[in-house]
């Protein structure tokens, strides 16, 4: 059976990345030491196209997590022995995360392995082509708090993109979508996806915005301080933590969260 058709929107994206390096995504692309490996990971950019057009899948990570409690991200974490690759990892995790249907996935291509230092991880970003989309939502709140499928639009609307200033004091792209603040690693892939793809329009990159005070406390909680890029690369296991760490939200818990309709 033949791979379902790319839309002609995604077409120059998925040729665009093909000669893309590690340099096109992060401002500093740094390599494992000499004698390290890093810890290798994978997340998923998978774009479908719903009621408001061409969008992309993100998730919030739980506040309970040791590393980016809270971030917006891409699905996505650490291989597991038995995975197939990046292409494997991202896969599983995405079900596991949010209950990703892979059998309505067509992989387009895979972009450079990024190293982010400050966790040791080695992320490879997996381009997706979400062909038959089905319901996806928050399989477990002790990782995922939320999913959205944001509009390609809203990501390139003038009026949602700044620059945010994270914990190290470096002002990186982000995006204000959703009642969400999308910055760090996702922001700066995000950033360089919409580029490549001629998509991005002109906006004030001398809007620098100071990350917000929740965002902040739980962005330096547990992570090691100096991460320019604000690595979500995804929770393991052992990033969870137990209940009496967590840090209380504004009002009490949030409400369970819902599911996003294909």
């Amino acid at each position: 059976m033949s791979e379902p058709e790319l839309p002609g929107w995604l077409r120059p994206l998925v040729t665009a990345v093909a000669p893309s390096t590690a340099e096109d995504y992060l401002r500093r692309a740094p390599r494992p030491p000499a004698g390290a490996g890093g810890r290798r990971s994978a997340v998923l950019i998978l774009f479908g196209e719903g009621p408001a057009g061409p969008d992309v899948l993100l998730i919030q990570r739980a506040e309970q997590l040791r590393q980016h409690a809270g971030q917006p991200a891409f699905p996505g974490g650490a291989v597991d022995p038995g995975d197939d690759g990046p292409v494997g990892t991202a896969l599983r995790e995405s079900a596991e995360e949010v209950g990703l249907d892979a059998d309505g996935v067509r992989v387009v291509a895979l972009l450079p392995e990024l190293f982010l230092p400050p966790t040791g991880f080695l992320v490879t970003p997996v381009l997706g082509w979400w062909h038959t989309p089905a319901p996806v939502g928050v399989v477990d709140p002790g990782e995922v708090a939320r999913v959205e499928r944001v509009p390609v639009d809203e990501l390139v609307d003038p009026a949602n993109r700044c620059l945010v200033r994270g914990p190290s004091g470096y002002a990186g792209p982000a995006f204000a979508v959703r009642g969400m603040v999308v910055w760090g690693f996702t922001a700066a892939v995000l950033d360089r996806v919409l580029e490549l793809a001629g998509w991005a329009a002109p906006w004030d990159e001398t809007d620098v915005r100071e990350l917000p005070r929740r965002a902040a406390h739980l962005a330096v909680r547990g992570v090691p301080t100096g991460d320019p890029a604000g690595a979500d690369d995804g929770p393991a296991a052992e990033d969870v933590l137990p209940a009496d760490d967590r840090v209380p939200g504004p009002g009490g818990p949030a409400a369970a969260p819902g599911t996003v309709a294909p």
